[in-house]
């Protein structure tokens, strides 16, 4: 049969039978494929991807992290067609590439619906790992490997395991996963059911798990509970090291349940008998007993009394005489001492200790040694506004008011004369023991002027001798006594043209008349000038009158003659 012109195939109608050819794939570049392995030659595999097109795979793009597929001629497999025909004539495939776009696509609705996806950790990088999520590599974070730092990732390498997705950017091709939210909602959800078969006050085995500075961590079979140092003994526990160790078994109290948070607290000091049962019965108020110091604070020292019992040393329970010094300055960590029970609160669990109580009161002892009257010696502790303190035997300080001083002078001025650390001595006045005071006298050393001066009066006529002589008048002091007087001018005679002080001088015997005697308010006034109106009215009364034609001379000449005559 001949063939016409007209039935020729043109240069156009090859080209469109290569089209239709070769169309189909042309448009699908850029996509996965599917292929029969038609050969396999050294280390790669011969693909046919459909219309006579073949390309070639290397055989490791078939192997990788947790994967192991042999190949065989004439299985059927998927690729990334890149391009159609490349300069040999053979199609550029991947099978990478294709399981890349496959886990892409699988991983993005997984993130979408929050679901977890299987991986392969397969090497390390700087600040984690990465995985290989059937073909798209993601980054692992150190910090997401697991709920507690791992420092062998060893074990973890090469095995197919779940990961949570928490970060994906396809444009950038970036994967962040996390291992340990994994971790952690199932770790949640096994808490959820142990904890749902615990009960509070329960009795379980455990095993100490972690040991901090405030307690210890026990694992329960699958869930941890805490273990406060304070619930590890009825006695004071200063680390936690002292009663459990690590790997240890223990039994334990569950003592509370936090259904919310999974928190549960353990005890081992539940299942021991409460020391503080009968303890008012054991400890009376005001007995004594022996205790340990176990810890000194600020405020006080801690003494136990037998194990799971201790009472409190308050800083002003702790001396007598020491009252702003430290309590480590009166007592030792671990020291023996001797205490009274002052107060006992079962409720509170409290104790109150006293520890001067067991020593004499030392104003007791200074009173039973030093009863009122008893002269003293101590030296100048401090010099306030209204007296003078002295450290007395005993670490007992006594107190010199202003007015015990002097008996003439004024406090004020007296009190000048001494400094601090002055050698004095006293006379005990008063002894309060309650209000912890001792009252002294320094002018009590000499006799009282005013008890002494027992024959004087008002009215009665002493001699003086002159002391000072002033401008307002003299200071004088009786003789034979230690009384002293300031007689003013106006006072010193009856004429007013001898009413001067410079007529006197120092150590000069006056006598002079007694106006005012007051024991009471230690006042004494004397008058020379009263002294001369009294001889002079005696005189008139036993010598003449007004009316006798007498003058007044006579009658003093008289009279002086007379007491001379005496004399």
């Amino acid at each position: 049969m001949s063939v016409t012109a007209s039935h020729a195939p043109t240069r156009e109608d090859f080209a469109a039978l290569l089209e239709e050819s070769f169309g189909g794939n042309e448009s699908q570049e850029g996509s996965v494929v599917k292929g029969i392995v038609v050969a396999i030659e050294k280390d790669v595999a011969v693909i046919d991807i459909g219309l006579k097109t073949e390309g070639r795979v290397p055989l490791k793009e078939f192997v990788g992290p947790g994967r192991d597929q042999s190949l065989e001629v004439g299985d059927e497999v998927e690729v990334y067609l890149e391009r159609v025909e490349n300069a040999l004539g053979e199609a550029v495939i991947s099978r990478d590439k294709a399981r890349r776009e496959e886990s892409w696509v699988k991983l993005e609705k997984a993130f979408e619906n929050n679901e977890k996806v299987t991986g392969v950790i397969f090497n390390q990088v700087k600040g984690g790992y990465t995985v290989d999520l059937d073909g798209a590599v993601a980054f692992l974070p150190r910090s997401q490997v697991d709920i507690r730092p791992v420092r062998d990732v060893t074990p973890l390498l090469n095995v197919p395991q779940p990961f949570q997705i928490l970060k994906m950017d396809r444009r950038r091709g970036n994967i962040v996963v996390s291992r340990r939210t994994v971790l952690e909602e199932t770790r949640a959800e096994a808490r959820s059911e142990l904890v749902a078969n615990l009960e509070e006050g329960q009795v379980i085995e455990g095993v100490v798990k972690n040991i901090t500075e405030y307690g210890a961590f026990v694992d329960l079979g699958g869930i941890d509970g805490l273990l406060h140092v304070t619930d590890m003994a009825w006695r004071r526990v200063n680390h936690p090291t002292d009663v459990v160790t690590i790997g240890q078994s223990v039994k334990v109290k569950i003592v509370k349940i936090n259904h919310e948070t999974h928190r549960i607290s353990l005890g081992i000091k539940q299942l021991l008998a409460d020391p503080w049962e009968g303890i008012a019965e054991r400890y009376p108020v005001e007995s004594r007993f022996t205790g340990r110091v176990t810890n000194i604070t600020d405020y006080g020292a801690f003494v136990e009394l037998e194990p799971g019992i201790e009472g409190l040393i308050h800083v002003s329970e702790m001396s007598w005489t020491k009252k702003n010094v430290h309590p480590g300055k009166i007592v030792s960590t671990s020291q023996e001492v001797e205490v009274q029970i002052l107060e006992v609160d079962p409720v509170k669990r409290r104790i109150s200790l006293g520890l001067k109580q067991t020593l004499q009161n030392p104003w007791e002892a200074f009173a039973e040694k030093n009863p009122i009257g008893t002269e003293v010696e101590g030296e100048v502790k401090n010099k306030t506004e209204f007296g003078l303190f002295i450290g007395l035997d005993g670490d007992v300080d006594g107190m010199v008011h202003l007015t015990d001083l002097d008996w003439n002078r004024p406090g004020e001025q007296v009190i000048e004369e001494f400094k601090k650390g002055d050698v004095v001595r006293a006379v005990v006045l008063d002894v309060d023991v309650e209000k912890e005071r001792i009252s002294l006298g320094i002018k009590q050393l000499e006799g009282d002027p005013f008890a002494d001066a027992s024959d004087i009066r008002k009215g009665a006529t002493v001699t003086t001798e002159v002391l000072e002589v002033k401008d307002a008048g003299i200071e004088v002091k009786i003789v034979d006594t230690d009384l002293t007087s300031f007689i003013r001018r106006a006072e010193l005679a009856g004429d007013r043209n001898d009413q001067r002080s410079e007529r006197f001088s120092p150590g000069e015997k006056v006598d002079a008349r007694v106006v005012q005697f007051d024991r009471k308010a230690r006042r004494i006034q004397l008058s020379i000038k009263a002294l001369e109106k009294a001889e002079e009215k005696e005189a008139i009364a036993q010598y003449g009158s007004a009316d006798s034609g007498a003058s007044l001379g006579d009658i003093l000449g008289a009279a002086l003659k007379k007491a001379t005559e005496k004399k």
